[in-house]
């Protein structure tokens, strides 16, 4: 029995929003407020910002179709992996619940990183990495290296900082708050701001 070209097209759209996600444009997942999100990296520019919601998404920014995009998570845990990026002009935005503890290993290329409350632990091969920390006084120790580059810690005054002529710069800052920033960049600027 033939069924008739409407049911079919129904059916169609039924199969197409219960589908899994495309590896590429928007991967998103509900997830906590104040949990640990751990993030690798593949080569390219990267904004993480505050989400309007308790979600993680991810969202590629151009037609980057080879590029994969893996989302899991637990109770308090989560993972992102964006993998096979292009070599040139790859972008992604990804949004994660306001407060949370992040992880970020960056495999290469820019990151600006700003509006998250929580542990940052920050390494990045090379490129250049923007990290805005908010209220200094909410972190009880910042530790920043950079191995070949320009260090800038403004956000932290009073960090102790190193500097061997551009090589391997290094800053320090304990205070009383309850977080902890950690940033370690290969080769590039590093930016610690308010």
């Amino acid at each position: 029995m033939q069924r008739p070209r409407s049911v079919l097209i129904a059916l169609a759209c039924v199969f197409a929003v219960s589908a899994p996600q495309a590896q590429y444009g928007v991967t998103e997942r509900l997830f906590v407020s104040g949990g640990r999100i751990e993030m690798q990296l593949g080569a390219g520019s990267y904004t993480i910002r505050p989400a309007s919601d308790t979600h993680i998404r991810v969202t590629i920014g151009n037609d980057s179709s080879r590029a994969r995009v893996s989302l899991t998570s637990n109770a308090t845990r989560a993972t992102v992996a964006v993998t096979e990026t292009p070599s040139n002009n790859f972008q992604a935005t990804i949004e994660v619940p306001k407060t949370s503890d992040l992880i970020v290993r960056l495999s290469g290329g820019n990151l600006v990183l700003s509006g998250i409350t929580g542990n940052k632990d920050i390494d990045s091969i090379a490129g250049n990495a923007e990290i805005s920390v908010g209220d200094p006084n909410e972190y009880a120790s910042m530790e920043a290296t950079v191995k070949a580059g320009d260090l800038n810690v403004g956000a932290f005054s009073g960090a102790k900082t190193s500097d061997s002529f551009g090589l391997l710069q290094r800053a320090s800052w304990s205070g009383r708050g309850k977080y902890t920033l950690r940033a370690n960049l290969g080769a590039g600027n590093l930016v610690l701001r308010k």
